[in-house]
């Protein structure tokens, strides 16, 4: 049962933002420490998502765990295909209250979809996408987390720059260089 009462709970709930939230800062200000910089909220890009690296070609959705499920969709053993496929349980970072907990259910599900649903829109537009759980950020795994999110960053701009995997030029031979060298010291 909740302990507060369902005023109570309107009144959390509707003091929660869901811009500059604590998880968002903290990636922002890990990002911009480490020379990386972004957009925020771009208008323009499906889902709007919450930074964007231009150079990058990459978007970062900073998701709560509870208002996008985080690790708490697992298969449904008795699905019989109706959209039942999937099942909402909790989850060690994801507790769904027990009160109104159809509703609670059915909007988590709805946004999960929509995260699906954005991202692969993004993608189709070569759009990269990173999602930093709001676990992840937990002073333990932190630096962990942006340290890893700068090393992924910087691979994506690598590879979108064909710098992976491409051979050096072929050096000039030995004898040639030597020869260029003596032809320099004689003049």
């Amino acid at each position: 049962m909740d302990k507060l009462s369902a005023e109570q709970r309107h009144k959390n709930m509707a003091a929660i933002h869901s811009k500059d939230t604590k998880p968002e800062m903290i990636v922002r200000k890990g990002l911009w420490s480490r020379g990386f910089r972004y957009r925020l909220n771009s208008p323009r890009l499906p889902g709007h998502p919450d930074l964007v690296l231009k150079k990058y070609r990459t978007c970062i959705f900073v998701n709560g765990c509870f208002w996008h499920g985080h690790k708490s969709l697992t298969p449904n053993p008795i699905s019989k295909g109706e959209g039942d496929d999937y099942l909402l349980t909790d989850s060690e970072c994801c507790k769904i209250p027990k009160s109104n907990r159809d509703f609670w259910v059915a909007k988590i599900r709805r946004n999960q979809e929509r995260d699906i649903e954005e991202q692969r829109k993004l993608a189709e537009m070569g759009w990269h996408c990173i999602t930093i759980w709001e676990c992840e950020l937990k002073p333990k795994k932190r630096e962990a987390t942006l340290n890893s999110l700068a090393f992924t960053l910087n691979k994506i701009w690598l590879e979108e720059h064909a710098v992976i995997g491409k051979p050096y030029p072929k050096q000039e031979e030995e004898d040639n260089m030597l020869k260029a060298a003596e032809d320099s010291a004689r003049r």
